[in-house]
C-alpha cells in the first residue's frame, strides 16, 4: 500500500522546503546552524501542518546526527527515559553530532516528562527539538525553555500551498501519471485551513479515483463533505464535538459523554482544553445540586496539567461520568445573568450607607456603617436587613433549582425572608 501522499512529497532537504525563508532560507538562522555543523536545542512553534516535522527531519538528515521521535500524546516518562538511553549509545558524550530527539507536541508533555528532558539536554546527550502550536512561554517549563532557542513557524500563504499541490502533481509518481487540472482553489484551501498535511490529504481524496480530474469548488465541497470525517483541533469540528461532549454531561448521558471524549482524546485535543471546559459545565450546568462537582472538575484540571497524556485520559473519564451522573441546576448561571442585566438597565445605584466601609473618622460622621446589623450577633447567625439599593428593594434573581440540596436553600430562605423575595 502506497504510503500516504503528505508523506510522498515531504522534502528531504532544505532546498526543498517551501516557505519560512526567515529560516531556512539562505540567511535563514536555520541555514546558518546546518552549515556551520552547530544545531542548538530548539523549539518550533506554529500552527498545524506548517512543516515542524518536516523540519526537524531535515536538520537530522543534512547534519548527519541520528534522529529519535517521540509523540508526547501517547508516550510517558519511561519512553523518554529509554530513548534517551538509546541515544546516550549512539552518540552523545562521545561524538561531535550528538543525536537529535524530536518530541511532537512537546506542550502536551506534563511538568514531570518535561522534566526528564533536563539531565540529557544539559549533558548533551540529545539535541531537542520540540514541536508545538502553543506559546511555549506558558507551556514548556522555564528550566527547559531556558536551553532552548524558539522559532516561530508562519502560516502558509496562498500561494504557497497552490505552490504545494502543484509540486505534487509534478512530483509525485503516482500523481504524475494523471492529468489533473487545477480550475479553481478556493474550496481546496478553505478546507484544508492552511495546513499542508491537510491539503494534501484532501487533494489525494480528490484525484485518487480518476485518471483525469478538473479540481473545481463544486467538486471539493461535494466530495469533502460525503466522505471526510476529520477532528480539527482548530476548526469547526473542535466546536461541534466540545458542545455535544457538554451537551452529554448536561443531559445526564455518561455514555455518550465518554464517547465524545474519545474523540477529542483521539483527536490530540489538548486535555486542558477538556478540563476547562469541564469545569465550567461543573458551575454553569450543576452548580449547587452538587457542589462537590466544581472542586472535582478543578481538581482534575489540576491534575491533567501536571500528569499530560496518556495517563490523564482516566482522570478526564472519571470527571466526564462524575458530572454526566450529577444532578443538575443552572440557578446560579441564571442569576448572574439576571444580576448583571439589571446592573446595566439601573446603572451605578448607591451602595445603602449602613452598608459602606467606614475606616475613617469622615466616613462615620457620615454615617457610613451605621445601622449596620452583624449578623453572628443574631439568633441562627440571621438578622432581616436590606442588603439592596433602595430603588430595586426586594427584587429577586437568584431562583433555587428543583433538587433536593436546592430545595433545602428553598425552605431556609422562605423561612428567613418570609414574602420579601417570594420563595
Amino acid at each position: 500500500m502506497s504510503a500516504p501522499l503528505a508523506e510522498r512529497v515531504r522534502p528531504k532537504t532544505i532546498d526543498d522546503y517551501l516557505s519560512q525563508q526567515h529560516l531556512v532560507g539562505k540567511n535563514g538562522i536555520l541555514t546558518q546552524h546546518i552549515r556551520q555543523g552547530i544545531i542548538p536545542s530548539l523549539i518550533l512553534w506554529g500552527p498545524p501542518g506548517v512543516g515542524k516535522t518536516t523540519l526537524a527531519n531535515i536538520i537530522a538528515n543534512e547534519s548527519k546526527r541520528p534522529f529519535y521521535t517521540l509523540s508526547a500524546i501517547s508516550s510517558g516518562v519511561k519512553d523518554v527515559r529509554e530513548v534517551i538511553d538509546k541515544a546516550k549509545k549512539s552518540g552523545g558524550l562521545f561524538t561531535q553530532k550528538n543525536p537529535i530527539l524530536f518530541i511532537d507536541e512537546i506542550h502536551r508533555f506534563s511538568k514531570s516528562q518535561q522534566d526528564s528532558l533536563l539531565g540529557a539536554v544539559e549533558k548533551g546527550w540529545v539535541t531537542l527539538i520540540g514541536a508545538t502550536t502553543e506559546n511555549p512561554s506558558f507551556e514548556v517549563i522555564p528550566a527547559l525553555l531556558s536551553r532552548c532557542q524558539v522559532y516561530i513557524l508562519n502560516s502558509f500563504d496562498k500561494q504557497d500551498l497552490i505552490d504545494l499541490v502543484n509540486r505534487a502533481i509534478e512530483k509525485d509518481e503516482l500523481l504524475s501519471q494523471k492529468e489533473i487540472i487545477l480550475k479553481e482553489t478556493d474550496a481546496l484551501l478553505q478546507v484544508s485551513g492552511g495546513d499542508a498535511r491537510k491539503l494534501l490529504n484532501i487533494f489525494e481524496l480528490l484525484v485518487a479515483s480518476e485518471d483525469r480530474v478538473e479540481i473545481t469548488n463544486e467538486l471539493v465541497l461535494s466530495k469533502i463533505q460525503k466522505n471526510t470525517v476529520r477532528y480539527d483541533k482548530t476548526g469547526e469540528q473542535h466546536y461541534d464535538i466540545i458542545s455535544a461532549f457538554i451537551k452529554s454531561i448536561r443531559g445526564n448521558d455518561p455514555n455518550a459523554a465518554v464517547y465524545w471524549l474519545a474523540r477529542m482524546i483521539e483527536g490530540g485535543e489538548d486535555v486542558k482544553f477538556i478540563a476547562r471546559r469541564m469545569l465550567i459545565s461543573a458551575s454553569e450546568d450543576i452548580g449547587n445540586a452538587n457542589p462537590t462537582a466544581l472542586i472535582l472538575a478543578n481538581n482534575t484540571f489540576q491534575a491533567v496539567s501536571v500528569i499530560g497524556y496518556p495517563e490523564s485520559r482516566i482522570i478526564l473519564s472519571q470527571c466526564a461520568v462524575y458530572l454526566a451522573n450529577s444532578p443538575k441546576s443552572n440557578a446560579s448561571y441564571i442569576a448572574i445573568g439576571e444580576a448583571q442585566n439589571l446592573v446595566r438597565k439601573t446603572g451605578d445605584l448607591s451602595v445603602p450607607l449602613h452598608l459602606r466601609n467606614a475606616p475613617t473618622k469622615l466616613m462615620k460622621d457620615l454615617d457610613y456603617g451605621k445601622d449596620y446589623l452583624y449578623s453572628h450577633n443574631y439568633e441562627n447567625n440571621f438578622v432581616n436587613q436590606e442588603f439592596m439599593p433602595d430603588e430595586i428593594t426586594n427584587t429577586k434573581l437568584y431562583e433555587p433549582g428543583n433538587n433536593q440540596r436546592e430545595n433545602n436553600f428553598r425552605s431556609t430562605l422562605k423561612q428567613r425572608w418570609k414574602d420579601k423575595y417570594k420563595y
